[in-house]
């Protein structure tokens, strides 16, 4: 599985557990080994150009998902396929306002947020209530799979 994680944002994040915790997930839904996932920090000048040019909203975004392949979850019946996830943009700094308004840290946001995008590269949306029960849903028993030990070293 290659994550590769390029820091531009000029804050520091801890790009160990972003990989890791990105690999958890992608192994958890069964994605192929060889599948590949780049992780963009950027600051909030970069992820409001962004979000203005590909979502046509104002102001800068906590993450942004641009998926390639159209790579989804593996099953028991169901071989994965090599390919490119796509990219999921990171903004360390509005994650930061986030977690302090949901009061844990930064980096738990962050890893929230890293995994809402990977679900959004995997075709996982919220824009419907049962859509959203199932991917915050799948969202939350990834992060406790994590917390609790996954793959974590």
């Amino acid at each position: 599985m290659s994550v590769d994680v390029n820091n531009e944002s000029g804050t520091p994040v801890d790009e160990d557990v972003l990989v890791d915790l990105a690999r958890h997930v992608l192994e958890r839904l069964r994605i192929h080994p060889l599948a590949e996932l780049s992780v963009l920090v950027v600051d909030e000048g970069t992820m409001e150009r962004l979000h203005v040019q590909y979502m046509d909203e104002p102001g800068p975004t906590d993450v942004l998902s641009f998926p390639m392949d159209e790579l989804r979850p593996g099953s028991e019946d169901k071989e994965p396929v090599p390919g490119l996830l796509g990219d999921v943009v990171l903004c360390p700094a509005v994650a930061a306002a986030q977690a302090r308004t949901a009061g844990h840290s930064t980096q738990d946001e962050l890893n929230l947020l890293l995994t809402h995008g990977i679900l959004h590269l995997l075709g996982y949306d919220h824009a419907e209530p049962d859509e959203e029960r199932e991917m915050f849903g799948l969202q939350r028993e990834l992060l406790t799979s994590y917390a609790g030990g996954g793959t974590r070293r």
